[in-house]
């Protein structure tokens, strides 16, 4: 088997068998492709030829080519997935991947952004949308959801409409490796989301060049389902003015949802459930960040700070 057949019957199983999703797929496509060409400019040409001196000096490489910390550690996790699997399959005697370390990589404080400073931007959302355009509306609806269940903006695009629960107030979302988990949303977003299905929505789909066959909850203006960049932009242009440092896109709201949680005297495992992390681990980076707040406000008010 060639090093690229191998790599297509890879990414074939992390999607189907793993259930991965095309992110994270494109990104093994993206990390092992380097891997195959560094492979071949070696003159390999199957499998069997990848061992531990190979993936160090890829790594090596990546490292001369000032490649952050971060990217050289997501592609040694990469490497060790695939040589896993090849040697699963027989394709190598040994696996080398299990002996491959990177340098670690530096976990940063998400970004979180204020009660106070989130109340006035979703306020302003909600005046723009106030004299009933289409797409005002939905723009405040998707704000106020990503904000209210701290979805993923994955998540969010791919909503259904049979996946709302009006009455409930809930919302079903398939999450990473395509689990399912049904999260609330409080009554700020319930206004916001069903004055956008009931009008607005409609609205989009008359509008639309041609009649939408999609049941996804967030249309475009051509009437299809939105995409992750759509909301992307619109969440950036939103925390934009908001002081304060680290990325404003859809993850922002996330990260605040979750700590204001935590705040608020939320237990660290119904965290963990309402965000969809595999481990409690993951989580618990959120309490650092109130940790981190408490330190600043301690520092910034207490009189022998």
């Amino acid at each position: 088997m060639t090093l690229d057949a191998a790599l297509d019957d890879y990414l074939a199983h992390v999607r189907t068998e793993r259930g991965y999703s095309e992110h994270t797929v494109a990104a093994y496509r993206a990390d092992l492709g380097d891997l195959m060409g560094f492979a071949e400019q070696r003159g390999l040409d199957d499998p069997g030829g990848i061992d531990l001196g190979l993936l160090r000096d890829w790594l090596w490489a990546a490292t001369e080519r000032g490649l952050a910390r971060a990217t050289i550690a997501r592609r040694a996790a990469s490497a060790r997935g695939f040589t896993a699997w090849l040697h699963r399959r027989g394709l190598i005697a040994t696996d080398p991947g299990a002996r491959l370390k990177a340098p670690r990589a530096q976990r940063t404080l998400p970004r979180v952004v204020t009660e106070h400073a989130l109340a006035d931007a979703l306020a302003a959302l909600g005046d723009r949308a106030a004299d009933g355009d289409p797409v005002a509306v939905r723009d405040a609806a998707i704000a106020e959801l990503l904000y209210a269940s701290a979805l993923r903006v994955s998540e969010l695009v791919g909503l259904d409409l049979i996946d709302v629960d009006r009455r409930r107030r809930t919302v079903r979302v398939t999450g990473k490796g395509a689990k399912e988990r049904v999260v609330p949303y409080g009554a700020p977003a319930a206004r916001a989301l069903d004055r956008y299905l009931e009008a607005a929505r409609p609205a989009l789909v008359v509008g639309a060049e041609r009649a939408p066959t999609t049941s996804a909850v967030f249309l475009g203006v051509r009437g299809g389902r939105l995409g992750v960049r759509s909301v992307h932009r619109q969440i950036a242009t939103l925390l934009e003015a908001i002081p304060g440092s680290g990325p404003g896109g859809p993850h922002a709201l996330r990260h605040s949802a979750a700590t204001h949680l935590l705040d608020g005297g939320a237990d660290l495992r119904a965290v963990q459930e309402f965000l969809g992390h595999a481990s409690l681990g993951t989580t618990q980076i959120y309490t650092h960040v109130s940790t981190e707040r408490l330190k600043q406000s301690y520092r910034t008010a207490h009189p022998r700070a």
